[in-house]
C-alpha cells in the first residue's frame, strides 16, 4: 500500500491483505539498509490471522521516497506519524536491529500509542566497527559483505536455507545491494550514535519480548540480555545457533515466538 507521510510517498507491505476497520495493527520495522521484504513470512501470517499489518519501507529505503533519516529519534517520530497515516491510534511494534532501536524509542516516547514491542537482534547500544562505517561511507561493496557475513549465523553463511535452491548469504547481499548510495551508511551511523537505549528501556511499561540469536556477532547475546534486564517484565527467547538476522535465517522460529507474543495479551492490540 502507498501512504503519505511528511508529504513523501511511503511503501508498506500489508501481508497480502487490505486493512480492515477494527483489526489490531502490527508494525514491522526493518534493519539497516534493508526493506519490508525481510518480514515476508511473519507479516503474511499476521495479516491472515486477524491483524492489520504495516511493514513499512523507512524513508529512502525500498519503495519509499528519501532521504533516509539521520537518527533513531527521528525514525521513532516518523513511525508514530506512519501509524497515524493509517488512522490507527494504537499499534504493536516488531523491529530487528535498527528497527529494534526504533521500536524501543517509539515505545518510550509514545507509551499511549504502543501496545507492545518485540525486538530481534537488540541491545541498548549497537556500536558499529569503524572499518564497516568507513566502507559504507565510501559505498564500497565491502560494507555489504561485512553486514552479510557478520549478520548471519554460521549455518546460514554456509547454506541452511529451508527452501530448495535458496542462498541466504547471497540473498542478503542482493537485498543490501538494492539500497541507494549512502543509505546503509546513514543507518549504521544512526545505530552507532544512539545512546538513549538505557533511558528508553527504563520507560517501557508495555508487554515486551526479545528474540535473540545465541551466535549474534553484531549485537551479542549478553547485550540483548542486558537490555531485557532494564525493561520491566520483559520476556527473552534465545534461538540456539542463530545470528543477528533471525527473521531471515530462522523465519519459522521467529514466527512462533511472535505468535506467542501476540497471543499472550491480544486485547492490548485493540485500536479502541
Amino acid at each position: 500500500m502507498r501512504l503519505d507521510v511528511d508529504r513523501r510517498s511511503v511503501f508498506a507491505g500489508t501481508g497480502g491483505r487490505a486493512h480492515e476497520s477494527g483489526r489490531p495493527l502490527v508494525v514491522f520495522l526493518h534493519g539497516a539498509g534493508m526493506d519490508h521484504s525481510v518480514w515476508a513470512l511473519q507479516s503474511r501470517w499476521f495479516a491472515h490471522h486477524g491483524f492489520n499489518v504495516l511493514a513499512a519501507d523507512l524513508p529512502g529505503h525500498g519503495g519509499s521516497q528519501g532521504p533516509a533519516l539521520a537518527d533513531i529519534g527521528a525514525m521513532a517520530d516518523w513511525t508514530a506519524r506512519a501509524i497515524a497515516a493509517v488512522a490507527a491510534d494504537r499499534a504493536a511494534l516488531v523491529g530487528q536491529s535498527m528497527g529494534a532501536l526504533i521500536a524501543l524509542e517509539t515505545a518510550a516516547r509514545r507509551p499511549g500509542l504502543v501496545a507492545r514491542i518485540a525486538m530481534l537482534g537488540a541491545a541498548m547500544k549497537i556500536p558499529v566497527h569503524p572499518d564497516l562505517l568507513a566502507a559504507a561511507r565510501s559505498n564500497s561493496h565491502i560494507a555489504i559483505d561485512m553486514v552479510s557475513l557478520w549478520g548471519l549465523g554460521a549455518s546460514a553463511v554456509l547454506g541452511g536455507a529451508r527452501a530448495p535452491g535458496a542462498w541466504m548469504l547471497g540473498g542478503t547481499e542482493r537485498l543490501l545491494e538494492r539500497a541507494a548510495p549512502g543509505v546503509l551508511h546513514a543507518d549504521l551511523a544512526a545505530c552507532n550514535d544512539y545512546q538513549a537505549g538505557a533511558a528508553a528501556a527504563a520507560k517501557i511499561d508495555c508487554a515486551t519480548t526479545l528474540i535473540l540469536g545465541e551466535r549474534d556477532q553484531m549485537t551479542p547475546l549478553a547485550g540483548g540480555r542486558a537490555l531485557a534486564e532494564r525493561i520491566a517484565n520483559a520476556r527473552t527467547i534465545v534461538l540456539p545457533g542463530a545470528g543477528h538476522m533471525a527473521m531471515i535465517e530462522r523465519p519459522d522460529e521467529v514466527l512462533q515466538a511472535l505468535q506467542a507474543w501476540a497471543a499472550d495479551q491480544r486485547t492490548d492490540l485493540n485500536n479502541t
